[in-house]
């Protein structure tokens, strides 16, 4: 499942949920110290010099790995995880490099790029639905909770890309004045689908050696969601996290940016 604005997959998947209980009825945030907004750590004007793009099989080793997460699935994005960068399409000028890291795609061009995805489940969410027997002993709202709290999966588009020269300090700074430019939200097409960005909201995070961080609302017709996206850059790489929580898109509520994935990203850069 793509990680990135509102998909109507998600959305349909809480909704037949939901009809099916009825029927049977019948991370931590990572909030950063004193570095502002954004948590740069010095600024890009003092960043050191780039070091020479790592290569796609450097990045292969460098990616989180599935013994680097305890209690979460890694693995390699299918073909149906992933957008082709041509289908995205912005309705605002300047704000696509946004767009493009909500949908885990990069920003500039990257010499080597890699990707996981990580997919966080909770205690309710490993036992899975409940059964037809057990939602017919509920009340119609005790089996709607229960249902969404099946849900509680947070998946996260993790990715690496690597740029030559100064490219990943200039992507990231292309990343942070697009965020503060846009924080008032534009229109987004993507394969075709037109959907709303209605907020991009900065946060403090501390990763790496300067890092950006945002709360995206989007929206599509009458269903509204929140996306968690973090950049930060490692030397020449970046490392981008695109995640969303199918309960707190069927809710409506605020959930925790990946923190240990995030750590666990950071540590294996070095």
């Amino acid at each position: 499942m793509r990680a990135t604005v509102v998909r109507r997959t998600v959305l349909a998947s809480s909704a037949a949920a939901l009809a099916f209980a009825a029927t049977a009825c019948g991370g931590t945030g990572q909030d950063g110290g004193d570095e502002g907004a954004g948590g740069d750590k010095g600024g890009a004007a003092s960043a050191k010099p780039a070091v020479k793009a790592p290569t796609a099989a450097e990045l292969e080793k460098l990616v989180v790995a599935p013994g680097d997460l305890e209690g979460q699935e890694v693995k390699k994005p299918g073909k149906d995880d992933v957008f082709d960068p041509a289908a995205l399409s912005v309705g605002r000028a300047g704000c696509e490099p946004v767009a493009r890291a909500l949908s885990a795609l990069p920003e500039g061009d990257p010499a080597a790029s890699t990707q996981r995805l990580v997919t966080q489940r909770s205690a309710a969410a490993e036992k899975g639905m409940p059964s037809l027997e057990e939602l017919a002993r509920m009340t119609e709202e005790e089996a709607k909770e229960a249902t969404i709290d099946s849900l509680d999966i947070t998946r996260t588009m993790t990715s690496l890309w690597s740029y030559d020269a100064d490219g990943a300090q200039r992507a990231l700074a292309a990343l942070r004045e697009a965020g503060r430019k846009c924080a008032g939200g534009f229109t987004v097409s993507i394969d075709g689908e037109k959907q709303q960005v209605t907020k991009v909201t900065e946060e403090k995070v501390t990763a790496g050696e300067e890092a950006v961080a945002w709360t995206v609302g989007t929206k599509i017709d009458d269903s509204s969601a929140e996306t968690k996206v973090v950049v930060f850059r490692k030397g020449a790489t970046l490392a981008g996290f695109s995640s969303f929580n199918i309960a707190a898109v069927s809710r409506g509520e605020a959930f925790d940016r990946p923190a240990a994935l995030i750590d666990a990203q950071e540590a294996k850069l070095g």
